[in-house]
């Protein structure tokens, strides 16, 4: 059970919703507090946990024709596993989000209840906001943009043009990575009666969206304070990998895997190169 829960939280993305917060959080303050360490645990696990559990759980029909899960990219959770999981997912956010939101003030109130609605909107019946088309890029967007926000709003940052231009850019940068893979899951979504952004566009036109998205986001990255224009370079190699599937078709929509497992790599680099920025920035605000 606990491998199962292990698998279904995905170790090889906590990173991208744990780093955020914690990024967002210690160069609004500062400093490293108790609310640092616990949002940052509480973004790395849990929140994957209910995030891509409940997912797994409500997406069993299609993800058992998905040859892709039962790995890194996803649990295949038998019927059997579906209540367990959905009770640990919710177990182990609780204590968290009590710390957290004791900690915090409205604003930040509204961001965290903004950020765990979205993580069950886009899942359970009655919501389902994956398969709403574009709905479904915009939600899964905010599931990693909404811990930097959250970050933010608790330490109490200042707004300015260029943070907000920061935070619109990792916003179009999260809706490309979604439509992009999405595209590799066309075939069995469609035979799960299961519709996204890439049944409805096509498999090409879907590729040729996230091009453009990651685009619009290094573009974004040139307006903001320095040495944050430094950082549209990343979307380069985000726009590299997908360009030869630029001409796929649903038929062969699979392929696009190929892609995906490059884009997971590429995240940890050009995630190493933001750290190095970041750091950068810190020490001319010293």
């Amino acid at each position: 059970m606990l491998r199962d829960l292990l698998i279904a939280s995905r170790p090889v993305s906590w990173i991208n919703t744990a780093f955020p917060f914690a990024a967002a959080y210690l160069l609004t303050t500062r400093e490293v507090d108790a609310t640092l360490v616990i949002g940052t645990l509480f973004f790395l696990v849990p929140y994957n946990l209910a995030m891509y559990g409940i997912n797994d759980v409500f997406d069993y029909a299609s993800d058992a024709r998905n040859p892709r899960k039962g790995g890194a990219e996803g649990a295949l959770l038998g019927p059997a596993r579906h209540r367990a999981t959905l009770i640990a997912a919710v177990v182990a956010c609780v204590p968290f989000v009590v710390w957290l939101v004791l900690a915090g003030g409205p604003a930040s109130w509204v961001v965290l209840a903004v950020s765990l609605f979205a993580v069950a909107a886009y899942s359970v019946p009655g919501l389902r906001f994956k398969e709403v088309p574009f709905l479904d890029s915009v939600t899964s967007s905010v599931h990693f943009v909404s811990p930097a926000v959250y970050g933010l709003a608790l330490a109490g940052a200042s707004v300015t043009p260029q943070l907000v231009a920061l935070l619109v850019a990792f916003f179009a940068w999260g809706i490309a990575s979604h439509a992009f893979g999405a595209v590799q899951d066309v075939v069995p979504d469609r035979e799960g009666g299961i519709a996204s952004i890439a049944t409805v566009l096509g498999a090409r036109r879907t590729v040729r969206f996230a091009i453009a998205m990651w685009t619009v986001a290094g573009a974004l990255m040139l307006t903001t304070a320095w040495p944050g224009p430094l950082a549209a370079a990343l979307a380069v190699p985000y726009v590299v990998a997908a360009w030869p599937f630029r001409r796929i078709s649903d038929v062969d929509s699979g392929r696009a895997n190929a892609g995906w497992r490059k884009f997971l790599w590429i995240n940890y680099a050009c995630g190493f190169v933001v750290t190095m920025l970041l750091i950068w920035y810190a020490a001319l605000g010293a």
